[in-house]
């Protein structure tokens, strides 16, 4: 695997190395020695996936409050999206910023997500499914968010949202 810094801090894009011949392609997408190498986590007790019907569809800006922070490395199954994280740690030097990346199967590109970031995607495609790989596992009542529109991040998604939940929707402004 090739692991790629992002413009934000300690968040990266990893590209899974394709062995292709005539049946196709064979890549790795986790292994816990490459993955501590680049300083990423690599205890994962929970895998989830989410399925989007729909092109336009957006989920997010999630994550999860300490003291059940989470870090996730994403992967679309099927499809693409428009995949985007937030720095919302106080003492990064890249807090309240964020970055957008198409993330697909055709690209194979994955994403690691440090604990402390808000994460969300728009989907470029219908049926598109995504497989998240998360640490530590969900914890109810931990869940917080922050807006898709907020002013205080701007975020240019690619399209106008065609699916959300209202609790997306409904997520308060950021004041931090």
């Amino acid at each position: 695997m090739k692991f790629h810094d992002t413009e934000l801090a300690d968040a990266r894009l990893i590209e899974p190395e394709r062995h292709s011949d005539d049946r196709g392609y064979f890549a790795r997408v986790a292994c816990v020695a490459e993955f501590a190498a680049a300083g990423i986590e690599a205890d994962y007790p929970q895998a989830s996936v989410s399925h989007n019907a729909r092109a336009g569809t957006l989920r997010g800006m999630h994550f999860q409050r300490p003291p059940h922070a989470e870090a996730k490395v994403v992967r679309v199954t099927r499809g693409a999206v428009f995949d985007v994280i937030i720095d919302l740690r106080p003492e990064s030097p890249t807090f309240r910023r964020w970055q957008g990346f198409e993330l697909g199967v055709e690209n194979g590109r994955m994403l690691y997500i440090p604990k402390g970031f808000a994460h969300g995607f728009q989907t470029l495609e219908d049926a598109t499914d995504m497989l998240y790989l998360i640490t530590p596992a969900f914890v109810p009542g931990h869940g917080d968010g922050v807006r898709f529109d907020d002013p205080a991040f701007a975020i240019d998604w690619p399209r106008p949202v065609s699916v959300i939940a209202e609790k997306d929707r409904s997520w308060p402004l950021f004041e931090g």
